[in-house]
C-alpha cells in the first residue's frame, strides 16, 4: 500500500511542507508553542527569550525548569525546526529566526492555541 502525500501549502503564500513533516512538527506542545511564539514576532529573537516564555508556560519557571526546557529545546526540538527548514538558528548571535516555510503552519498553529 502507497501513501499519497500532499504538500500542505497556505492560502496566499508560496510556502509549502510535505504533511508528515507538518504532523511531526506540531507533535510536540513544546514545539507548536515555540513555532507560535515566533509566529507573533517578526525578525530573529534571542534563544533565550524564546526558551524563558516556553518555561513560563507551566507557571513562574525555577532556574533548573528554565535550564532544562533551554537544554532540551536545544537538543531536541532546535535541530528537527532547522533540518525542516522551518527556522534558521544563529549560533553565534544566538538567536532563531522563522523562515517562510513556516507559514504552512500557522492555521495549524492558530488553532492549537484557541484549544489550549
Amino acid at each position: 500500500m502507497t501513501t499519497d502525500i500532499s504538500p500542505v501549502e497556505p492560502r496566499n503564500s508560496r510556502a509549502t511542507l510535505p504533511a508528515n513533516t507538518v504532523f511531526e512538527l506540531l507533535l510536540d506542545e513544546q514545539r507548536r508553542d515555540a513555532l507560535y511564539y515566533l509566529s507573533q514576532k517578526v525578525g530573529a529573537v534571542a534563544i533565550d527569550d524564546l526558551t524563558a516564555q516556553l518555561a513560563h508556560g507551566d507557571g513562574e519557571p525555577t532556574r533548573e525548569r528554565l535550564e532544562a526546557v533551554a537544554a532540551g529545546f536545544h537538543h531536541k526540538h532546535l535541530p528537527k525546526l532547522v533540518d525542516t527548514a522551518v527556522v534558521r538558528y544563529d549560533p553565534d548571535a544566538r538567536t532563531i529566526e522563522r523562515r517562510a516555510a513556516a507559514a504552512a503552519l500557522d492555521p495549524y498553529l492558530e488553532l492549537s492555541q484557541r484549544h489550549a
